[in-house]
């Protein structure tokens, strides 16, 4: 049975991970207002996207030292307080250039607040409570991309886009008390311990390699970047992480220990849970632009269609532990695997012939296999991770799905621009959704990926975490 205390830190930490992630994805349907109201064009507002992005990227990865250093509740104080001021100075923005500062601001605090937040909970979770508590905190990354086209919507429609950061303020300030009076002071390291060194080297060869990664997805996803730059920073990527991953491996101190991943189960979670994540990224980016550029249909009608994947994600979440502990892991991530390739499929087939009733089942299927196949994902991580090892598995699995999570939507532009040619070589005449069609087919197979690997998992995978119904296999 989870505490209640504890179950109340999952909680706050899941509203600090909607918060995070909504800011990932609501300033995008607020360009025009945004660029207008800042004397730039619209397409200059990717930057506050990605400037935001970014900073998660290149700073989660300290995460795991910082809370060694200084302590989970502290660290986690810091990084609400930061988000919070860096919510408001984004809301007061005059200019570009300062709302882009702010970001990265913003950003430090957001790459800080879910890390440390999750580490807490885990660090106290008994093997059988991980998957209610991981269910918890895993919903809101997935409820945030879907319903933040309709809030950024109806914000923009109705009120001032600054609002996108001042919601922020009163959330902010609440999870600052709540987390202040619920969370207890520990000390950062044991006694009589030093506390790590900093792994500079791994620092600086982990956080470019990673931002390089990220500049290269923003780029993938902007029409108007030459293959140039993309092949230059992609290949910097390469180069860096590939610099990072042979420190990390003969370091005494490495930054991130990357030994964990000799670990099944959680190579398992970092390999086909960001592969997944993927795959969960592109669909709240495919749809919209089906319905409104390919369909015809307004805002409103595209963003309450949508609003059926985050119907999906919270019907199945109530069932999501009991499956886990009556099925086990494997066959759960196969069934996610296999539902959301099939509702992939099936959106290629979306025409304005299609009954909306379809078109909503459709989505709430993808809702659905979204939300069972990440909190499966992201518990089995921990189901064989000893204590001592929690810290640097946390940290490298936060990187692993943020990267993923960054990657749905480059890997959806990239999927919808080879849409074009190949719908050109398609039987019959390319339609208004030949290439949408096209993309979720492609988009598909990388769900194909994740199934392959759900099979090479030994049907016992994860038992530890499943309790007394495991037990009794």
């Amino acid at each position: 049975m989870i505490h209640a205390q504890h179950r109340n830190t999952a909680l706050l930490v899941a509203g600090c991970f909607f918060m995070e992630n909504l800011d990932g994805t609501i300033v995008a349907t607020a360009a025009p207002r945004m660029g207008a109201s800042l004397g730039v064009v619209p397409t200059a507002i990717s930057l506050v996207i990605t400037a935001y992005l970014l900073t998660l990227a290149v700073l989660i990865p300290l995460s795991g030292w910082l809370t060694a250093r200084f302590g989970a509740r502290r660290v986690f104080l810091t990084a609400i307080t930061v988000f919070t001021l860096a919510s408001l100075a984004c809301a007061v923005a005059t200019d570009l250039g300062v709302l882009v500062a702010m970001r990265v601001l913003q950003g430090a605090g957001g790459a800080m607040m879910v890390p440390v937040g999750r580490l807490m909970v885990v660090a106290k979770a008994e093997k059988p409570d991980l998957p209610r508590v991981m269910a918890y905190i895993t919903w809101p990354g997935l409820v945030a991309p879907v319903i933040a086209p309709l809030i950024g919507g109806l914000i923009t429609t109705y009120a001032n886009w600054r609002w996108m950061f001042l919601i922020n303020i009163p959330l902010g300030v609440v999870a600052f008390v709540v987390a202040r009076r619920l969370i207890e002071a520990a000390p950062a390291t044991p006694a009589g311990t030093a506390p790590p060194r900093l792994d500079w080297l791994g620092v600086a060869l982990t956080s470019t390699g990673l931002g390089a990664l990220t500049w290269t997805a923003h780029l993938l996803s902007e029409t108007s970047a030459g293959i140039g730059s993309v092949l230059v920073t992609g290949g910097a990527a390469v180069l860096l992480l590939g610099a990072a991953v042979w420190h990390l491996l003969r370091s005494d101190n490495p930054l991130v220990d990357l030994s964990t991943l000799k670990i099944k189960t959680f190579r398992a979670s970092v390999s086909g849970g960001s592969t997944f994540w993927i795959a969960v990224g592109s669909v709240p980016f495919l749809l919209p632009l089906l319905f409104q550029e390919a369909l015809g249909w307004s805002a409103v009608k595209s963003g309450v269609v949508v609003l059926f994947v985050f119907i999906g994600n919270i019907g199945i979440k109530p069932a999501t532990t009991p499956l886990l502990k009556r099925y086990g892991f494997r066959p759960l991530l196969l069934a996610a695997g296999f539902g959301l390739g099939a509702a992939m499929v099936a959106s290629a087939f979306i025409t304005g012939a299609m009954p909306i009733a379809v078109i909503a089942a459709i989505a709430l299927i993808s809702g659905v296999a979204r939300s069972l196949g990440l909190t499966a994902y992201s518990t089995i991580a921990f189901s064989d991770i000893p204590p001592e090892r929690l810290r640097h598995a946390n940290t490298l699995l936060a990187t692993a799905q943020q990267m993923g999570a960054g990657l749905g939507v480059a890997a959806a532009t990239v999927a919808l621009r080879a849409g074009g040619p190949i719908g050109d070589w398609l039987p019959g005449r390319p339609t208004a959704t030949t290439a949408y069609g096209v993309a979720f087919c492609l988009l598909a197979l990388v769900c194909v990926g994740t199934v392959a690997g759900a099979l090479r998992l030994h049907p016992t995978a994860g038992d530890a975490v499943r309790g007394p119904v495991a037990a009794r296999r």
